[in-house]
């Protein structure tokens, strides 16, 4: 049987959260609606969240919607966050929301219902190139109320965000790869219908053309971020005719998945194949060879997310948009291009 929430009494008894929740903290309710709770909680043999009741009694806490914590990137930052919250005074409810919309509306009511301080949201509706307006107009009504800041943005909603620098990190990848030789470069990876994929594969676009490469279409590889993506997306570059010397991945993962594909035709990582992931995650140390990648600086960037979202819920008035900048870890999975000391001889 699944657990029983407030949410289900407060239908039971055809009354509203605020009102469940006054009964549950002893605050006065008229005599009608206390025996409908009492009832419908008798009936469920329901027992009050405790977190939900320290909410209600003031404690210091902060809700963290995050994507999929199964995903390295999310995960350390949504660490960074808790840590950074706790050296705050704070403590942290954290939802996930497994790519499903429907879970991201309830984890959104939940968090609002139990008065948390502030709402950071990293992925999902956030990463939207184009905002759902339904998920827009919900926020709007939240941020009324509870300070709301992503690691992305929201069209349309006075919202705070704290973005990293992609634009920045893409030119970062492609002077590294350009300066050892590689023209021959494809980007793999991401979902385009995500600002921040969409945004890293225009600029890569846009840095070919500047350098005069023409590349083949086939060289843009849109799947998603994982280990399968990079693997599923180099075996389709080993169709081409003309094959890239150098990969641009969306994501550490992705780019270890690149180098099993490359092994799989006994291919070399670097010698035959230069590889750059995103993120800097721990994969990219246990990758082998070790994975140059681009550092996001995740305790700063989680830091920086808890210190808006709690400015905001002090009414401090936090910048509305900040963006942090990137760096380049190089280690050993990239070299020079095949034949390019040739070449400037």
């Amino acid at each position: 049987m699944a657990n029983i929430t407030i949410y289900d009494i407060a239908k039971e008894s055809g009354l509203s959260i605020a009102t469940v929740s006054r009964y549950q903290n002893n605050k006065v309710v008229s005599d009608k609606s206390r025996q409908a709770i009492m009832k419908a909680i008798e009936k469920h043999n329901y027992t009050p969240n405790a977190a939900a009741q320290s909410l209600a009694a003031g404690a210091r806490v902060l809700g963290i919607m995050v994507n999929d914590i199964r995903n390295p990137y999310l995960a350390s930052l949504s660490a960074a966050c808790e840590i950074a919250a706790n050296k705050q005074g704070y403590s942290v409810l954290l939802c996930n929301l497994f790519d499903n919309r429907n879970l991201e509306l309830k984890h959104l009511d939940k968090l609002y219902a139990q008065r948390v301080e502030a709402i950071i949201q990293l992925g999902l509706s956030t990463d939207a190139l184009v905002s759902d307006p339904s998920y827009v107009d919900k926020v709007k009504r939240l941020i009324r109320k509870t300070p709301f800041v992503t690691s992305g943005k929201l069209d349309g909603v006075r919202s705070y965000s704290v973005n990293l620098d992609h634009i920045m990190a893409v030119n970062i990848m492609f002077d590294y790869l350009t300066s050892l030789g590689h023209r021959k470069i494809a980007f793999v990876g991401g979902k385009f219908f995500n600002q921040s994929a969409y945004d890293k594969k225009n600029e890569y676009i846009r840095l070919m053309k500047s350098r005069s490469i023409t590349f083949p279409a086939e060289f843009i590889q849109e799947k998603g971020y994982d280990e399968e993506t990079g693997f599923e997306c180099m075996q389709r570059l080993f169709k081409l005719k003309t094959r890239p010397s150098a990969i641009m991945a969306i994501s550490d993962e992705c780019a270890i998945g690149v180098i099993h594909a490359a092994r799989n035709h006994g291919l070399s990582v670097p010698e035959d194949l230069s590889v750059i992931g995103y993120d800097n995650t721990f994969l990219a140390e246990v990758a082998r060879p070790r994975l140059t990648s681009v550092d996001c600086n995740i305790p700063h960037y989680g830091a920086i997310l808890v210190d808006v979202a709690i400015r905001a819920a002090r009414d401090e008035k936090p910048s509305r948009k900040i963006i942090l900048d990137t760096r380049l870890v190089t280690r050993e999975s990239c070299g020079k291009a095949p034949g390019y000391n040739k070449a400037k001889k």
